[in-house]
């Protein structure tokens, strides 16, 4: 997805200051993806060891869970800002 876009774009990181916005703003976000792709094969690890989330203790899933949805949340208003609003 992305990356395909990144090199098909008519523009490069320095050609303007929207190119620039452009490359930083999807950049992080990806970062931002990673981290949450990272945080929940951490979830999945530890689910896998006996006793360690229960029915009180939870508080890892519920955690990665409120990350995931600030990062789809800001995957929204990125696409807004970058694609929608001219």
């Amino acid at each position: 997805g992305q990356v395909y876009e990144y090199t098909h774009l008519e523009f490069g990181l320095t050609s303007n200051l929207f190119a620039s916005t452009f490359y930083v703003l999807t950049g992080f976000h990806g970062l931002h993806v990673l981290f949450g792709l990272l945080l929940m094969l951490a979830v999945l690890l530890r689910s896998r060891q006996p006793g360690h989330y229960s029915h009180e203790n939870h508080f890892g899933i519920e955690a990665a869970e409120l990350y995931w949805h600030f990062v789809d949340v800001i995957w929204i208003i990125l696409f807004a800002l970058l694609y929608l609003w001219r």
